[in-house]
């Protein structure tokens, strides 16, 4: 049996697949089991994490892609078409596969591609409440993992899960976040509150872009808090320039750590590290509350959010609609934080089952190959 695991898309998504591959290369030595990459970085960064992990034999690929595109994708981030490029040259290379595993959804394209045997297995990235994650096409994979029975309720409802073809209980991210614990260090030299801002990627949902701007000059104004700029990941993957010149406009200030897209903004260095989250929609507030602390949300766009179940999230903190009186609500946060923390408790074992000190990765690698032995 070969099972492979392509991480093709943006290096975030990597936390939530390549612990999977390296605890079923562990578990069961009788599977030949790859993690194959776009880019030689990617490879590096897979391999690093890796290293966690020092008794997995697993087994690393480059994928196939012209040496040009694969040099733009290193100076200037990953675009879709990359990766549907990568996956058409290297369609022969899937075909030998009992499996592939991955954590989006692109490499179902491998279908009209002409891979039509090996089964597609998904991890998913992410535990928010966005309607995204519970997407019609997520039914065309034949087995997937989950978190916890609030993701599980959603997608029974809608018919994208059906028995014996999924395993809840799955967060492997929290795995690698628990490996890393011990890289811990402190990010500033005070001793004030240190608030999170980790606005969304998608313009109509994110509050970067009508009130980013005020965020970053309200911060760096006071001296009450620390602060820790670090959007999604894709928000500046396409537009690095803006990205480094917000470090270049912003980076005197001390109290300010700026982050465009390092591997410790995707690896919950600064979810564990913040006293409060201040963001729109990303699922990162998920992973935020495996240890319940004051959230703050940014309605940016006057959405209808009461009673909607793509925001279940902002039931866990104060949401306002303008930046106005920032510092205040900043404050009233703090505060109001005892009305939401048993709100928050329930949240996260809804959302995963376990406050994030459990491994679940093993379960999940044991469950994906029991699928196999039963239905390859």
């Amino acid at each position: 049996m070969r099972v492979v695991f392509p991480l093709i898309a943006q290096r975030h998504q990597t936390l939530h697949a390549l612990p999977i591959a390296l605890e079923m290369a562990i578990r069961h030595a009788d599977v030949e089991v790859h993690v194959a990459c776009l880019t030689q970085s990617h490879m590096q960064l897979a391999k690093s994490l890796a290293s966690l992990y020092p008794d997995s034999p697993v087994i690393f690929d480059l994928l196939h892609l012209p040496d040009r595109l694969r040099a733009r994708i290193e100076r200037h981030g990953l675009r879709v078409v990359d990766r549907l490029v990568g996956l058409f040259l290297s369609r022969h290379y899937f075909k030998k596969f009992t499996a592939i595993v991955v954590p989006e959804s692109t490499s179902l394209y491998l279908r009209k591609m002409g891979v039509k045997k090996p089964l597609m297995v998904w991890t998913g990235h992410g535990a928010g409440d966005r309607a995204i994650g519970f997407a019609n096409h997520l039914r065309r994979f034949d087995f997937l993992t989950i978190p916890g029975r609030k993701v599980e309720k959603r997608m029974l409802q809608k018919g994208l899960i059906r028995p014996g073809a999924y395993h809840r209980g799955t967060y492997a991210k929290f795995d690698v976040v628990q490996r890393l614990a011990a890289r811990g260090q402190k990010l500033f030299d005070n001793d004030r509150p240190t608030v999170l801002y980790n606005p969304h990627f998608v313009k109509r949902l994110s509050s970067w872009t009508c009130m980013g701007q005020d965020v970053l000059d309200y911060f760096a104004q006071q001296d009450r808090y620390n602060l820790i700029f670090a959007p999604h990941f894709r928000l500046f993957d396409n537009d690095r320039t803006s990205g480094e010149a917000l470090k270049q406009r912003y980076g005197h200030h001390r109290h300010m750590l700026l982050d465009p897209g390092s591997q410790q903004s995707i690896d919950m260095t600064y979810t564990m590290a913040a006293d409060l989250y201040l963001g729109d929609v990303s699922s990162q507030v998920a992973e935020f509350m495996i240890r319940p602390r004051p959230c703050l949300f940014l309605n940016a766009h006057q959405a209808e959010w009461r009673g909607n179940p793509n925001y279940q999230f902002w039931t866990l903190g104060p949401i306002i609609e303008t930046t106005e009186n920032l510092g205040a609500s900043v404050e009233e946060a703090f505060r109001s934080h005892p009305r939401f923390l048993e709100r928050q408790r329930q949240y996260v074992l809804e959302t995963f089952e376990n406050t994030g000190d459990k491994p679940t990765a093993p379960a999940a690698a044991d469950a994906i190959i029991d699928f196999l032995r039963r239905t390859a």
